[in-house]
Parts: structure tokens; C-alpha cells; sequence
């Protein structure tokens, strides 16, 4: 049986340049090691991908990397033939029954005294934190350092990117020209997944609905039902996924057959105006705490309450630091790859808009990689 090489892959070039700006993060914040956390929470099995190519297929996994010397991978044992280890591109791979207890041990041998750790505040698994959590280690949460360090993208990045685009695209497209009334949620979801599953996504699909009466959509993200669709009903099919390289992108547009209601109408002339702005103010060198106040103008000038945060940085793990939002000081360099979906709401909160756009930070602005408007379908098309 000949192996299939993925043809993306990272070169060594490429995984230099990771640990290179991940050990200057380290060293940045004098640093004696870093233990960067995985788990099989889908969009949170990136960075351990990220730094030694192993894809998560369940259960967790870790890469520890002490400032001097080389990193090491560490599985938990019971999931030895789980996943294939072959992928990974560092040499030493560890298989303890407790992997907590053997990275205390295999940390306290190396004198490490200040421990960075990935994944604290999301990802890492319980036990394991309790058996580093009981030495002497001061640990460092390193979420953001992490995250900052990786947020500029290489052009082989890039290429995993745009490929993850294209299937996303395809998904949605899939939705968008299968849609008939009678038809159920669910069973409308499936062609997405279809597409994705054809492509090689594997299990980094994260799909949901937004459902309303009458043109409209409610603020709820809901799994999909087995209730048949209508004519008159509101859809938005939230679809994000990660290619066989391993990078996330989000991107979706609605499908109101009979059209929009007054008010989601209004709504989608904000959100449109949200994205020229965008595409304007995504470049590097500016703000995201001023990009965020500049794109979300329009939405706020006509009163509309907001219910998540309009967009974050994005590679291969779902959701990366910085958010593109208050309280994050972050200069956003070229080649920053970030997903734009504004989650807006009615005083009354009986309408909301929700759907997702994938840029590059460019030099001059913002590319928007799907190339699609921003626009609403009425179901049956057959391209965008």
C-alpha cells in the first residue's frame, strides 16, 4: 500500500520558522519551557498540530519544548494506535499512562522553574494541570503569547488557507442549490457535510443553524432539527471548517426564499456596510481595537445590541487570539488571516444577523478570500 504524502505538509523551513517565533515568545517571557496543550474539542486540536503535525482523532495530546534542547510529543497511552504518530515531525514521542505526571517528572529533571502553558484556559485536560499544579513550577498562562506568535501566517500557510476556503465554499454552495421546501434542517445540513467529508475535512467541520419566521432569524445558533423547512422561514447555515492542512476558515450566507422582513433588511444593509469598512480597515499596522470600533459603527449607529465578539484571529486552531475587539493590544501584521462575523441583534432580540467572512490582512486592506458579496440567496442557485 503506497502512503499518501499530504501535500501540505509542512517543510522544515516552515517548522523552523514556527519555533523560531514561538521560542523569541518564550524567550520574550523568560520561559524555561512551554507545554502546548490539544484536545479533540473541535477547532482546539490546532496547536499541537501546529507544532509537530499530529492530528488529533481523539482524546488529547501535548508537545512540551524546553528553552534549550529539543521538544517532545506526549500521548496518553490508551491512545497509542488512535490517530496516526507517523505525522509527527519531532523524533521524541512519549506514551505515559498519565502524561501530567510524566511531564512534571521530565520538567522538574530539567530544572525548569517557570512553565508556560497553551491551552490553560480552554483546553488543557484537568488531571493533567493538578500534576503540574502540584510542584513548584510557577506556570505562566501563554495563551496569548502563543496565539500572538503564530497570528502572521507563511505564504505555505496561506495556500492551506485558501484550499480550506474552497471546500467551505463548496459546502455552502452545496446548501444553497439543494434547498427546497420540505426538506428538513437536518437533511440540508447533511449536503454540506457530504462535501466536507468528500474533501477530507475529517472531524473539523462545526456547523449550525439560525432559524426565523417570515424572512427573519432568530438570535439562538441551534443544531439542526428534523423540522421541514419553509418557503417562508429565515436560514442561515453557520459553516466552518479545516482542510486536510489543518487550517480554519468560517464562511456562510443566508437563504430567505420569500425574501427579508423590513427589519432584517435593514440589518443586512448594516452588515454590508460593516464589510466595505472591513475591507478597508484590515491592514496591517492598524489597531484591532480601533478596527473593531470603526467596522461596528454602523451597526451600533442604529442601536442594534451585539452578542459576540466581530471576529478574531484564526489559524490552525478555530479561535485565535487576538480577538478583533476591546481589550486586546494588538497590531495586526500582513498576512494575518482573521474571520468578520458580526452577531447582531433587535432591542427586542426577535431579529439577528450572523454570518461569516474570512480575510487576509493586507498591506492596503482586507482580502475577503471567498471572493462571494455579501449578499442573501433565495435557495435553488447554482452558483454564487
Amino acid at each position: 500500500m503506497t502512503d499518501y504524502v499530504n501535500r501540505f505538509r509542512p517543510s522544515q523551513a516552515e517548522i523552523d520558522r514556527r519555533y523560531t517565533r514561538v521560542r523569541n515568545a518564550m524567550d520574550k517571557c523568560g520561559l524555561d519551557a512551554l507545554v502546548v496543550s490539544g484536545s479533540e474539542y473541535t477547532g482546539f486540536e490546532g496547536a499541537v498540530r501546529y507544532m509537530c503535525g499530529f492530528h488529533i482523532l481523539h482524546r488529547y495530546a501535548y508537545v512540551v519544548i524546553p528553552a534549550d534542547g529539543d521538544p517532545v510529543c506526549v500521548f496518553p497511552r490508551e491512545a497509542t494506535w488512535v490517530g496516526d504518530h507517523t505525522a509527527t515531525f519531532i523524533e521524541q514521542r512519549e506514551f505515559p499512562a498519565h502524561c501530567g505526571e510524566w511531564m512534571a517528572g521530565f520538567l522538574k529533571g530539567r530544572g525548569v522553574k517557570r512553565l508556560g502553558i497553551y491551552g490553560l484556559e480552554y483546553i488543557m485536560n484537568v488531571r493533567d494541570y493538578r500534576a503540574l499544579a502540584a510542584e513548584d513550577f510557577e506556570i505562566i498562562d501563554f495563551d496569548q503569547q502563543f496565539d500572538y506568535a503564530r497570528a502572521q501566517k507563511s505564504e505555505e500557510e496561506l495556500a492551506s488557507v485558501r484550499h480550506s476556503m474552497e471546500i467551505n465554499k463548496e459546502g455552502v454552495l452545496a446548501v444553497i442549490r439543494a434547498y427546497q421546501a420540505g426538506r428538513t434542517e437536518a437533511e440540508l445540513m447533511g449536503e454540506a457535510e457530504r462535501v466536507f467529508a468528500a474533501r477530507g475535512c475529517a472531524r473539523n467541520t462545526m456547523d449550525m443553524v439560525q432559524m426565523g419566521p417570515n424572512g427573519s432569524l432568530r438570535p439562538q445558533m441551534v443544531f439542526p432539527s428534523q423540522r421541514p423547512l419553509q418557503d417562508s422561514d429565515g436560514i442561515l447555515y453557520g459553516l466552518e471548517i479545516a482542510g486536510e492542512g489543518g487550517h480554519w476558515v468560517e464562511f456562510s450566507r443566508p437563504i430567505m426564499p420569500q425574501g427579508m422582513d423590513a427589519v432584517t433588511r435593514e440589518m443586512m444593509t448594516a452588515y454590508q456596510e460593516f464589510h466595505e469598512l472591513a475591507r478597508e480597515h484590515l491592514k496591517a499596522g492598524n489597531h484591532v481595537e480601533e478596527v473593531a470600533r470603526t467596522c461596528m459603527k454602523p451597526i451600533f449607529d442604529r442601536g442594534y445590541l451585539s452578542g459576540h465578539v466581530c471576529g478574531h484571529s484564526i489559524g490552525m486552531t478555530m479561535i485565535e487570539l487576538p480577538r478583533i475587539g476591546e481589550g486586546h493590544d494588538f497590531i495586526m501584521p500582513e498576512n494575518m488571516v482573521c474571520s468578520m462575523h458580526p452577531h447582531f441583534m433587535n432591542r427586542e432580540r426577535t431579529h439577528s444577523l450572523y454570518f461569516q467572512e474570512t480575510y487576509r490582512v493586507g498591506r492596503n486592506g482586507g482580502e475577503p478570500l471567498s471572493g462571494v458579496p455579501i449578499r442573501v440567496y433565495q435557495g435553488g442557485e447554482s452558483e454564487f
